[in-house]
């Protein structure tokens, strides 16, 4: 395998495309890997963001509030389309996004300002509307579980997506908001294939630990669901029955999908991926992304972007819809109450 196409073990990408706001462009030494292609150690900062609460008004996103506790991921899905969001930080989208990671140590503190602010008006928190809450370093960090402490405290509601099965390390705060209708989780799925997914998702969990998740907390009484997300035409498509049918078995009450988005250098950075991994099938993947995305690899429109328009898309739309309803799960995920929300130490609380 020539230099160009050799993968780096453990990551989504071996590039670094220029950021599109940088005059200044990066390239990665070689020396920088072995010659297994072992990536680099994955680097921290600290991010100095003075609020944790983000305004979303994008109208087919379905929450108006989020809070990201990491930026950059280092899932490294290939596919990912957050990667651009780290070009406003300096970095590339691609190597970059998920081996410079930067942390909000003390989202904890700043979300329960925000919360015991009397301009707050509870509505469900999202967790995250970027990057995964969940990637590895939370394991040790531990800050979207400090998080979630300030949520159950204030029973605010909350509604996570995540592709790590350590979601379920904290159902024991996720069970007694869902008691108040206030917490909701969805794990994305994109294939049940490990080695696909260890290609394509390198550090995400295995397919078959986040079905674990669904089922641990399905059993805690948590309302999950599925996410297939992004379906990718001409490569994982055609596993959309399989993944709903594992998903109602482990205990998922509701599912959805989104279409494989491939905003600015993703679109590059995923084509090389089809290089590498799978070069006999990149016209045919890239051909019926084009196909939906009216002869583009990107659609940005409202309404448009996550399903794809044309024929194909509405195949698949269709072979979604029969799926789900075949194996007796919901579209929508339940409706999330902000009854129970409180402010502890409020004097008002006494003559509810």
């Amino acid at each position: 395998m020539t230099d160009h196409l050799r993968p780096i073990r453990g990551r989504g990408t071996a590039e670094n495309p220029p950021n599109r706001f940088e005059l200044l462009v990066y390239e990665r030494d070689p020396a920088d890997a072995d010659g297994e292609g072992v990536a680099a150690t994955t680097q921290f900062f600290r991010d100095r963001s003075r609020s944790v609460i983000a305004r979303n008004d994008s109208p087919d996103v379905g929450f108006g509030a989020s809070v990201n506790p990491y930026r950059g991921c280092e899932h490294g899905c290939a596919y990912c389309y957050a990667r651009p969001f780290h070009e406003y930080l300096g970095f590339s989208a691609g190597l970059d996004f998920e081996t410079k990671i930067m942390v909000k140590e003390d989202a904890p503190e700043l979300l329960r300002r925000e919360l015991e602010s009397p301009r707050w008006r509870p509505e469900v928190l999202a967790f995250s509307g970027v990057t995964d809450c969940y990637q590895p370093i939370e394991r040790r960090l531990r800050i979207t579980r400090r998080c979630l402490e300030v949520i159950t405290e204030f029973r605010n509601p909350v509604g996570i997506v995540t592709k790590n099965r350590l979601v379920a390390r904290d159902v024991d705060l996720l069970a007694p908001l869902a008691n108040l209708q206030a917490a909701m989780v969805l794990l994305s799925v994109t294939t049940l294939d490990g080695s696909l997914a260890n290609k394509l998702e390198p550090r995400a969990s295995h397919p078959a630990a986040r079905l674990e998740a669904v089922r641990e907390l399905a059993q805690a009484g948590v309302p999950v669901g599925v996410m297939v997300a992004p379906v990718i035409p001409g490569l994982t498509d055609h596993e959309i029955p399989s993944v709903l049918a594992a998903a109602a078995e482990a205990g998922a009450s509701f599912a959805g999908f989104t279409m494989l988005r491939l905003p600015y250098a993703v679109a590059g950075l995923f084509e090389q991926w089809l290089d590498r991994h799978f070069p006999d099938k990149k016209e045919k993947v890239l051909g019926r992304v084009r196909e939906m995305r009216a002869g583009k690899l990107n659609d940005a429109n409202f309404g448009t972007r996550m399903r794809g328009e044309g024929n194909l898309a509405n195949i698949i739309r269709e072979m979604f819809v029969l799926a789900r309803r075949k194996v007796g799960i919901a579209e929508k995920a339940p409706n999330l109450s902000t009854d129970a929300f409180q402010r502890p130490g409020d004097q008002r609380l006494l003559f509810k």
